[in-house]
């Protein structure tokens, strides 16, 4: 079969005028074709171009700003445009403004997504920050599942956006006769750290190459450089080696601040990272900032102790590093770690299957019954605490989705939940479903409807 005669899947994005639907289409198809600007209304005919959604090439399609509007006018014919290019959707992005919050267009419009039939996904865009995600939830009263947050202004969830997008569409159509069968999508990972922590060292022994430049000096490696890899089971991996990441303050030159923005944009676009740091230097507080950096993004993570070979006290050594991690980054308990050293082979044998064993935990998903037994036990072992004299009455959770782990707890009052008690839900969690180092997240749900209109 041609290329020619192959229908790429369509991606449409709809919304109200100005949510940052052509910002969307921009960040998608990785090109400037839509014009943006902050007015409502910019975009009036349907835009359409390919892209590839990690690897996978699809149709995305921009759309005018959904308006009740007469048939006859120019908001009504826009209309229509975009109703026809929903019609011919393989799946829907509904976009919504996460700072103006749902307006009762959206309402009105999923109504009309939700009877179409086609797949939807609420993309709650410029949720940037760090009450970006609290303001998404409120979609859930859209009755189209769990909305994702993104800021498609500073690429932010755009690459969970991006995994959702490939859950949701077709499978792929089987190749020719004569071509090879289509297998799963390559594991994508990045490999992060300070600079000269090894991270071209590393990649080039996994690549059985010397695909990276190298050397003592730091900075060697300028851009985020991907490089396509087939292990000995016939596993598929994407793997990208970015520029060394210094604090902010004494990033200084043009060069290096592209550099940082082009790593931290390869470190947002991973599954895995690895986190390289020079077991001879030990860990500094940058190998920490960045941890947490990829924790924070939802990306599981495998700390990898390079130079191992130029240590010298190797027990001293491991107790520090050790017992650095346990009280400088909780909220990565059990982080999985190894020693290796890049330049003999010694321990690379073992980073592969531990990249596979992390990438099991990141997709990992719990039942909803096994889930409660378990959270009634917690709640028996800790009762929630008091909060304004009364005690919280937590009901039940659920998972609602996987990369990373994501829950929603219920109950009266749920969203007070002090942080404490979150963290105590997470380790308990993790102990019990044996979840270490990926990130976790708890979304609070209270049983009153905040939606709901007052007496």
């Amino acid at each position: 079969m041609s290329m020619e005669q192959v229908r790429l899947p369509r991606v449409v994005i709809c919304g109200r005028p100005n949510v940052g639907k052509s910002t969307l289409f921009n960040r998608l198809v990785r090109r400037r074709l839509a014009l943006v600007a902050d007015i409502p209304g910019v975009t009036r005919d349907r835009r359409e171009a390919e892209g590839e959604l990690f690897g996978r090439p699809a149709m995305i399609i921009d759309t005018a700003g959904l308006e009740e509007a007469a048939p006859d006018t120019i908001p009504g014919r826009m209309r229509a445009s975009t109703g026809a290019a929903v019609e011919d959707a393989d799946i829907v992005l509904f976009v919504f403004d996460a700072r103006a919050g749902l307006l009762p267009e959206d309402k009105y419009f999923s109504t009309y997504l939700r009877r179409t039939g086609k797949p939807v996904v609420v993309v709650a865009n410029k949720a940037e920050g760090r009450g970006g995600g609290a303001a998404a939830n409120e979609a859930y009263a859209l009755g189209l599942g769990e909305p994702i947050a993104i800021s498609a202004e500073h690429n932010e969830g755009i690459a969970d956006l991006i995994r959702e997008i490939l859950e949701r569409l077709p499978a792929e159509p089987a190749p020719a006769e004569d071509g090879e069968p289509v297998g799963e999508r390559p594991l994508h990972l990045a490999i992060v750290g300070r600079p000269n922590a090894g991270k071209s060292t590393l990649m080039n022994r996994l690549l059985g190459q010397e695909r990276m430049i190298t050397g003592p000096e730091p900075g060697l490696t300028r851009d985020a450089i991907g490089v396509d890899f087939v292990d000995s089971d016939n596993r598929e991996y994407r793997f990208v080696d970015t520029a060394g990441l210094r604090k902010r303050a004494k990033v200084e030159d043009g060069l290096e601040k592209l550099s940082t923005s082009s790593s931290i944009e390869a470190l947002k676009m991973a599954e895995i990272v690895i986190l390289a740091i020079d077991a001879v230097e030990g860990i500094h507080e940058q190998d920490l900032h960045i941890a947490r950096l990829i924790e924070r993004e939802g990306r599981a993570c495998i700390i990898a102790y390079t130079k191992w070979d130029l240590v010298t006290d190797r027990e001293k050594s491991k107790l520090g590093l050790s017992d650095r991690l346990q009280t400088s980054l909780s909220q990565m308990k059990g982080i999985p770690t190894l020693t290796l050293s890049a330049e003999t082979g010694e321990g690379m044998s073992k980073l592969l299957p531990m990249v596979r064993a992390a990438h099991d935990i990141w997709n990992k998903r719990i039942g909803t019954s096994a889930l409660n037994r378990w959270f009634e036990h917690a709640l028996e072992k800790y009762p929630p605490p008091l909060i304004e004299g009364r005690r919280l009455k937590l009901r039940y959770i659920t998972q609602v989705k996987a990369r990373p782990p994501s829950f929603a707890l219920f109950g009266t009052r749920a969203e007070q939940t002090p942080d404490t008690y979150i963290r105590y839900m997470v380790n308990s969690m993790r102990d019990a479903f044996d979840m270490p180092g990926t990130p976790i997240r708890i979304m609070l749900r209270g049983t009153k409807n905040p939606y709901a209109d007052e007496a």
